[in-house]
């Protein structure tokens, strides 16, 4: 793999981590599977990008695409708690609305930001170079939230989204309205998947409709990755652990389609294939190394 294509990898690994961690509060916190990513990593995009050609400054178009997020996620949530609808149906059903709400936004089916500033400029015009610039902001913009999400996971409500997924009968029984834990929680999970869209878009200067197709897959690749390799029972760990999924499904996608064997090579139109591969891989191997140890 040639060194550009490395640099490629942790790029978007780096751009995507906001995606990975919004997913990890509804897949692994929540125990709900929400298909609702598909649509709000777009919005963000959309939102963020539409401001900005208007004329807003490229960090606060952040807040309402943060916002956009939000609501989009409240939805699939209001559907699934308040109305019953089961879970996966409800995030479907947004997800499908979405499509349509991002070509509203957008009047279109993209939107280009080409001459137009974003949140990369000021490091570039420091002299730094584009993807330097880039995985610099994309990396402070991890830390804080991860920071943030970590002391939230502490915090009263935090323990109360953990024992909603974990045990979602006890935690009403001591009194708490698991319905606003769970609307609340896939909106806060939207809402960054909404942000990382939103950076993503200022980062490629446009943003597209279909740029969300394959993000929930994604997204659970980089998490099974992440604690298969790094396990661990610790919230703050686990967070670490998937932020570093998204690196190393990134890497291996990467290095995939950099395989040449006897004229035989995959490309940019194999990556779904390959990421449902990787993530069959995941979710089998840590049966497979609990099966080799009651052997051994």
């Amino acid at each position: 793999m040639s060194l550009y294509a490395f640099q490629g990898a942790v790029s978007l690994g780096l751009g995507y981590g906001l995606m990975v961690l919004g997913v990890y509060i509804t897949f692994r916190v929540l125990d709900f599977p929400d298909l609702t990513v598909d649509g709000s990593l777009p919005l963000g995009g959309a939102v963020s990008s539409v401001l900005i050609s208007r004329g807003l400054d490229p960090f606060l178009s952040l807040l309402p695409a943060f916002l956009a997020g939000f609501l989009a996620g409240t939805v699939t949530g209001f559907l699934s708690a308040r109305l019953k609808i089961l879970n996966l149906l409800a995030s479907i059903i947004t997800m499908t609305a979405l499509y349509s709400v991002n070509i509203r936004v957008m009047g279109g089916p993209n939107v280009s930001l080409i001459n137009e500033p974003t949140v990369f400029l000021p490091l570039r015009g420091l002299g730094l170079s584009p993807m330097l610039s880039s995985n610099l902001v994309f990396l402070g913009f991890i830390l804080v939230i991860a920071s943030l999400l970590i002391w939230l996971m502490k915090t009263e409500y935090g323990q109360a989204l953990i024992a909603t997924g974990d045990n979602p009968k006890m935690i009403t029984s001591l009194g708490v309205n698991t319905s606003f834990t769970v609307v609340t929680g896939v909106g806060l999970s939207n809402a960054l998947v909404a942000l990382s869209g939103a950076l993503i878009a200022q980062n490629q200067g446009s943003a597209d409709v279909g740029s969300g197709i394959g993000t929930i897959v994604a997204g659970l690749a980089s998490i099974v990755i992440g604690e298969t390799l790094f396990p661990s029972r610790r919230v703050s760990a686990a967070i670490v652990a998937v932020v570093l999924g998204s690196f190393l499904y990134r890497l291996v996608i990467a290095l995939a389609l950099n395989v040449r064997f006897k004229g035989f090579s995959l490309t940019a139109s194999d990556l779904q294939l390959i990421t449902a591969a990787l993530v069959v891989a995941a979710l089998i191997l840590p049966r497979l190394k609990r099966g080799f140890g009651e052997k051994k």
